[in-house]
Formats: structure tokens, C-alpha cells, sequence
């Protein structure tokens, strides 16, 4: 099923290319484009088959979203996130993924995961409200996911969790107005104060040592996988994707141009311009490796029933900060090797360069903290809980 809708998406591609320059002026990915992923079954990829999803290898979903990306960095991204958000649900009580996909299991929903907002104790749940940013995606779902702070009634943090709100307790603010990722419509999310039952609620301290309640029904090794790896990688992905479309525009361009500051002379006739591409094409076959194969490793203890060692989580968090940067670094060899034609607007490659820069600056790729953990561990020092 996975190679069907693999074959499904790269069908879309062209397609999917053509409305870039539709979703940059609309500041969100067309309609179109996010019904012709859902009629390939992309967005089931990591949904439960109880609820008419494939429980796919990852790696499979990860290789379609990288594809996307290729095409359309705003597609690709918001394809990666709401399409990982289903691994999550499948995690939450019963109750939740019956609300969720009971009636509809075409069911989307966006997220914010920072906890900006605050949740208050009260009988049988919580009292949720606050304004959260970065909600990517979030025209196209009607749920979303929210991080919080959970207090009790005098003031002290007891907890950090999910919480899921369907949409008519949440207001969607247009506030998208960016230089990069323009057609995401990464938006604020308001809520005012709302119940929210405890089963609709996850908490983070679970997802960090690889548990929730929802494994109780959905018991596929899929869902035993550590959540800031496959979360994280979900927002290196994307990156990846559109490095190596712009790899592959970059050496459609130079094929064609003629230098005339050189008398003429071809630009894939400059010994300086294959160096380049062959560095670039390393850079990017580097951080795809690395990334995919760091999956396949936790996969593999999660077959044989062991516990993901720390290690392993860590180096996964390591290889995706470096994966995203080794990225950046390609298309920024390439666009700067490309001439001045790159720079014109409608480009792929000058979107490609504002879209992956843009998606660099995402909390998931601050390099330090992730390297710091690293290697800290390997020092045999004490770790701090963290996004790993």
C-alpha cells in the first residue's frame, strides 16, 4: 500500500509545483493540492488501521513527504505535519481517537506545541486557554493540538501536556505574513477558556519514555517509537526535500546557461560548477542517510522488544539538526553558484532558498542544544530532559 501511494505522489509532483506560486500570493497550500495528497492516501500513512489508516513504515512516509518538498517546500512542509500528527493521536485514550476519527477518519489536525498557553486543574479534566503560534497547516484541519503548562489552582506546574481541541473551541488568527514558508499558513491559534476532559489530553513525560494510553488498542510497533524523533525528523524532512529539488533545478539551469562574462562558455562546462554540485549532492545525500538510517536503528529495537537506548535517541536528535544544516548548506552552494537569473521572482530556486531558510529557524533545528546533549552523554555527564 505504501509504494501505491508513493506512485500516487510522485504523480502529483508537476501539479503540485504548478500552485507554488498560488500558495506564496494565498499564504496558504491550495485546497487542491492538500485533496489530490489526501485522495492518494498520504495523510493515512501513520493512521491506524482501525480507523482506515496503513500503519506504514515511516521511512515510506518520510520518502513521500521528501518528494513533496522537492516540488513545493509549503506543500511539503505542511504535508509533513499534519501527516505525522494521526502517530500521535493513535497514542491518546480510546475516547480521543473515537471523537477524533469515530465519524470521519479523513480527520485532519494542526498543532502548536509550545506551551504558551495554561491549563488549570478542575474535575474530570482541565481549563485551557491562551494563544499559541506557528499553527502550520491549521486552514486545513479541524482539530489541533496544543501544548501546555498545567497548573494547579495555586500557581505550581504539575505537568506538561497535549491537549486536543476540536475547532469550535479555538479561533484561527491571520497573522502568516513571512518572507519564507509563506504558503503554510503557520497561524496563531486563540482559545478562550474551554474544558478540555482528561482523555483528550497526553502527557509529554509519556511520549518522552516511548508510552500512551492508545498503545492499549493500536499495539503496532509504529506507535512504540520515541515521539522527538519522529516529530523532529518530520520538520527536517521537508528541508531535505526541497534541497534536493533545488539540487535538480540547479543542474537543469546550468545545462542550459551561457556565461557571458566567460566569452560565452557553457555553464556545465566550468570545472568549478561540477565541484559544487558534487559537493552539494553529497551534503544532501548525507543528511537523507543518516536521518533514515538512525530511524531504521530504532526500529530495530523496537522489533526485538528493548528499550531505545539513550544513545541512539540522542544521535537521532544529532544527525537532524546536522541534516537540516547540511541542507541549508547545499542550496546555499547552489543558489549562490547560479547566476543572477535564480534571483527572478516565481523561481523555484529563490523560493527554495527563502523556504528552507525559513524552516531552519524552527525550534526542532537549534543545532546547540541538540549537539550539547549529545555530547554531554558521551563526556558521561548528567542529561537534562530535553527534546530527544
Amino acid at each position: 500500500m505504501s509504494k501505491d501511494v508513493l506512485a500516487g505522489v510522485r504523480d502529483l509532483l508537476p501539479a503540485i509545483r504548478e500552485r507554488a506560486e498560488e500558495g506564496e500570493s494565498t499564504r496558504q497550500v491550495p485546497e487542491a493540492s492538500v485533496k489530490a495528497l489526501e485522495e492518494t492516501g498520504f495523510f493515512r500513512m501513520l493512521q491506524p488501521k482501525r480507523f482506515d489508516g496503513f500503519e506504514a513504515d515511516p521511512i515510506d512516509f518520510f520518502t513521500a513527504v521528501k518528494e513533496i518538498a522537492s516540488a513545493d517546500g509549503s506543500t511539503g512542509w505542511i504535508s509533513s505535519v499534519l501527516g505525522v500528527h494521526p502517530w500521535q493521536v493513535a497514542l491518546f485514550p480510546e475516547a480521543a481517537q473515537q471523537a477524533v476519527w469515530g465519524s470521519d477518519t479523513s480527520t485532519r489536525l494542526s498543532s502548536s506545541y509550545a506551551p504558551t498557553g495554561k491549563a488549570v486543574v478542575v474535575e474530570g479534566g482541565y481549563k485551557l486557554s491562551g494563544k499559541w503560534s506557528f499553527s502550520s497547516g491549521s486552514a486545513h484541519a479541524s482539530w489541533v493540538l496544543l501544548g501546555g503548562l498545567v497548573f494547579t489552582e495555586d500557581g505550581n506546574v504539575i505537568d506538561f501536556k497535549t491537549f486536543l481541541v476540536p475547532r469550535d473551541k479555538y479561533e484561527i488568527v491571520d497573522v502568516w505574513n513571512v518572507v519564507g514558508l509563506r504558503g503554510t499558513g503557520s497561524n496563531d491559534i486563540v482559545v478562550a477558556e474551554t474544558f478540555i476532559p482528561d482523555e483528550f489530553t497526553l502527557s509529554m513525560s509519556d511520549t518522552g519514555r516511548c508510552y500512551g494510553p492508545g498503545q492499549a488498542v493500536n499495539s503496532s510497533n509504529l506507535y512504540k517509537l520515541p515521539f522527538h524523533s519522529l516529530f523532529t525528523t518530520t520538520i527536517t524532512t521537508p528541508i531535505v526535500g526541497i534541497a534536493t529539488g533545488a539540487y535538480a533545478e540547479h543542474v537543469e539551469m546550468q545545462q542550459k546557461r551561457v556565461r557571458a562574462a566567460y566569452l560565452g562558455e557553457k555553464a556545465s562546462s566550468d570545472p568549478f560548477a561540477a565541484v559544487r554540485i558534487a559537493r552539494a549532492g553529497s551534503e544532501i545525500d548525507a543528511a537523507w542517510a543518516l536521518l533514515m538510517q538512525n530511524i531504521r536503528d530504532e526500529q530495530a529495537h523496537v522489533e526485538r522488544g528493548e528499550q531505545i537506548p539513550l544513545q541512539l535517541r540522542l544521535k537521532v536528535r544529532r544527525d537532524q539538526v546536522l541534516g537540516t544544516q547540511r541542507a541549508i548548506d547545499a542550496i546555499d552552494e547552489l543558489f549562490e553558484a547560479s547566476g543572477g537569473r535564480a534571483l527572478a521572482e516565481g523561481t523555484y530556486l529563490q523560493r527554495a532558498w527563502r523556504d528552507a531558510h525559513a524552516g531552519r529557524v524552527h525550534a526542532a533545528n537549534d543545532p546547540e542544544r541538540a549537539l550539547k546533549m549529545y555530547g554531554d552523554l558521551e563526556f558521561g555527564h548528567k542529561i537534562d530532559p530535553g527534546m530527544y
